[in-house]
C-alpha cells in the first residue's frame, strides 16, 4: 500500500483575470476551486493512474472539510486528522499574463496532533511506500519527518522524501528509497551556487553519501537528473508541448515515478514515467489525467 503524508493541506482557489490592477477593483473571468497540498497532488495523480493509496495529514475548520470532500471527488482514500481549532489555508493564485500566489499559514498543530499521526502510521507493514511531501505547518519542528522515519524504522518501508533543507538532511540516515527535489531546492539546502549539471551531480552524490538510495533532481524545460543506487547518471529532457501549468509538476513526477517502478521494477522506466506524468500536468489545467500520461509515454 501507498500512504502519503500532507501536513499543511490548502485549498487552492485559482482566479483567472484579464488584468491585476493593485489598489483597484479586479473582477476574475474564471474561477476553479482544487485540493492543495504536495501529498495530495501526488495522491490524486497516483489514483488518476489506478494505483491505490491513502492519503493522510492535518485538516481544520470548513476549509478542511471542503479538501476532505474534494479528495474524495477524485477518488483517493483518505484518513485526515481533523484539528480543534483554526481553518486549512486557502491559497489564491491570480493568474495573469504572469502567476501571483498569495498562500495562507494554515493552523496550528499541537505535539498531541503530532501523535496521533505517528499513531495512524505504526500499521504500515513491510514493502509499503510512505510519502513524506512539502513544507511543515508554523510550530512543528524540522525533525517531524524526521521521528516518522524513525518510529518506523524497525520495518522495511519504501520511504519517498520531497522536502528541503533541513527537513530532508535530518531523514537521510533512515536511507529512504527516493528523494525528490529541484534545482533550486538542491542548491537552497547545501547553501550552494550551483552553476552546472556537473555540480547539480556533485550535490545529489553528497545527498547519497549522507544516506539516499536514489536522487532526483528536477530541472523544469530542461527535465531531470537522477542519481541511481547504482551510481548510475541519467539524464531525461522534458517532453515537448505548450506549458499551460507548472502547479503540481514536481508531485506528478514523483507519481509517475512511483506508478512506473511498481509496474517495471526498472529505474530508468520509473523515470520516464515520472517525465511523462510532469510533462502531462505542465500540458494541463491541472494535475495530468491517465490517458494524458499515457499518450506522451506511447510518443516519447
Amino acid at each position: 500500500m501507498i500512504y502519503t503524508v500532507t501536513l499543511n493541506p490548502s485549498l487552492d482557489y485559482i482566479m483567472h483575470l484579464g488584468r491585476l490592477e493593485l489598489g483597484d477593483m479586479n473582477r476574475s473571468t474564471k474561477e476553479k476551486i482544487y485540493p492543495g497540498g504536495k501529498g495530495i497532488n501526488v495522491s490524486i495523480v497516483l489514483k488518476n493512474l489506478n494505483i491505490p493509496n491513502k492519503a493522510l495529514g492535518f485538516i481544520a475548520g470548513f476549509s478542511g472539510r471542503e479538501i476532505e470532500r474534494l479528495v474524495h471527488r477524485y477518488g483517493v482514500e483518505s484518513d485526515f486528522i481533523m484539528l480543534d481549532h483554526g481553518s486549512s489555508r486557502i491559497n489564491v493564485k491570480l493568474k495573469e499574463t504572469k502567476e501571483t500566489e498569495i498562500n495562507g499559514v494554515g493552523p496550528e498543530v499541537t505535539p498531541q496532533d503530532l501523535r496521533e499521526l505517528h499513531e495512524k502510521l505504526q500499521p504500515l507493514e513491510d514493502g509499503d511506500y510512505l510519502i513524506l511531501s512539502g513544507s511543515i505547518p508554523t510550530g512543528i519542528p524540522d525533525d517531524t519527518y524526521k521521528k516518522i522515519m524513525k518510529s518506523l524504522s524497525d520495518k522495511k518501508i519504501n520511504f519517498i522524501v520531497d522536502a528541503t533543507k533541513d527537513l530532508l538532511l535530518n531523514v537521510l540516515k533512515y536511507k529512504p528509497f527516493l528523494v525528490k527535489l529541484n534545482f533550486r531546492e538542491l542548491s537552497e539546502t547545501f547553501e550552494a551556487d550551483l552553476k552546472s549539471e556537473d555540480d547539480i551531480v556533485i550535490y545529489g552524490r553528497k545527498l547519497q553519501e549522507l544516506g539516499a538510495e536514489n536522487v532526483l533532481i528536477s530541472l523544469g524545460e530542461q527535465g531531470a537528473v537522477l542519481i541511481t543506487h547504482h551510481g548510475e547518471i541519467i539524464n531525461a529532457p522534458a517532453l515537448k508541448g505548450k506549458v499551460i501549468n507548472t502547479v503540481g509538476a514536481g508531485d506528478s513526477m514523483v507519481a509517475g515515478f512511483i506508478s512506473g517502478f511498481l509496474k517495471t521494477k526498472d529505474i530508468k522506466q520509473a523515470l520516464k514515467h515520472g517525465i511523462a506524468a510532469a510533462s502531462a500536468t505542465t500540458f494541463s489545467p491541472w494535475l495530468a489525467t491517465k490517458d494524458e500520461i499515457d499518450e506522451l509515454l506511447i510518443n516519447s
